[in-house]
């Protein structure tokens, strides 16, 4: 096995219909200053986009038993068991296996010492449900492989985080219903998501001393009752309980002033309380920058902010900026991680 800085980032293909085999192809071919990187994939599939992109690069078949090093304009593939069709644009539910093969596969090399982090490109969650899959996405899934990681032995509350070049916002409920939110909304849900971002802030992003913006629920965080009494009840009492541990952490802010450029100066991170009120802004700021990084997980994990984009598959029209953003943040967060163990 090679020396840790040697080691590469695990990629997984993710739908072969969509944009992420595009971009990944495309990155290599204009021989991009990336970080060590093997792609589980079906190297027929590959081969056959790049021919149809005009792309020029090598495909090569990547040896954990001699692993070398990535030359410019070569993509280095482990096979999968499953093969996966090429119709651009066209999702299959027959292309599930491989999809889900190469999820498992990439964090498995991580598990086995083969790679230091795993990226994983766009999945089409319908292609995957019509084949079995029973979960809500890519981020509940690996929280269920990382359970198995070695030497994990409390359960794996993995944590969304979005993180571009003007902001990182975590949401702490995420596919839930607008109208279920104050619901589902517990204290204890948000000392965990505020404890594991500010766990990983420092261990991941190497930031010694996390400052967290913590927003409200309610228009004016509520003012005092007036407009809800989430903020009061819920919120407030988890902000309380994360300081007395010596978590930098401040709020409920009123969310309509937080992501203006003087309030996020003031801060490393923001928690929301739900999906949209972390992703709008963070996606406003930097649509094409921004990353999808998942938190509390024992490895790296990172993914470009965008779907499959089936509209655009095949025909080269696709922005690699999220995808080249997610591998140089992989290879961020895995170094500062080796720096403090």
């Amino acid at each position: 096995m090679t020396r840790q800085i040697e080691l590469p980032l695990a990629v997984s293909i993710g739908e072969p219909a969509g944009i992420g085999p595009d971009i990944l192809l495309a990155l290599v071919a204009s021989k991009a200053a990336l970080p060590p990187l093997i792609c589980f994939a079906d190297p027929d599939q590959l081969n056959t986009r790049a021919k149809l992109l005009n792309l020029d690069l090598k495909i090569v078949q990547h040896d954990f038993a001699k692993p070398t090093a990535n030359n410019a304009g070569e993509l280095q593939v482990v096979p999968l068991k499953n093969q996966l069709s090429e119709r651009p644009g066209v999702a299959e539910t027959s292309n599930g296996a491989g999809v889900i093969e190469a999820i498992d596969s990439a964090v498995t090399a991580v598990c086995d010492g083969h790679a230091r982090g795993v990226v994983t490109l766009p999945i089409n969650k319908k292609s995957l449900y019509d084949a079995g899959f029973r979960h809500p996405g890519h981020t509940e899934y690996l929280g269920e492989l990382a359970a198995h990681f070695p030497g994990q032995s409390s359960p794996v509350r993995p944590v969304m985080m979005l993180a571009g070049p003007e902001l990182r916002a975590v949401p702490v409920t995420i596919h839930v219903p607008l109208s279920d939110v104050p619901g589902a909304l517990t204290t204890q849900d948000i000392i965990e998501t505020v404890t594991i971002t500010n766990d990983d802030m420092k261990r991941r992003f190497g930031i010694a001393v996390p400052r967290i913006a913590i927003s409200g629920l309610n228009p004016h965080a509520g003012e005092d009752g007036a407009m809800g009494t989430e903020d009061r009840d819920i919120i407030a009492p988890a902000i309380a309980t994360l300081r007395e541990a010596g978590v930098d952490c401040w709020g409920p802010l009123p969310a309509d002033t937080m992501f203006h450029a003087p309030a996020r100066a003031r801060y490393d991170a923001a928690v929301c309380m739900y999906h949209d009120q972390a992703l709008i802004p963070a996606k406003a700021l930097a649509f094409d920058e921004t990353v999808n990084v998942t938190l509390g997980l024992p490895f790296v994990r990172t993914s470009p902010d965008h779907g499959t984009a089936f509209d655009v598959a095949g025909t080269g029209k696709a922005n690699p900026a999220s995808t080249f953003a997610a591998l140089r943040m992989a290879d961020e967060m895995s170094q500062n991680f080796k720096a403090t163990h």
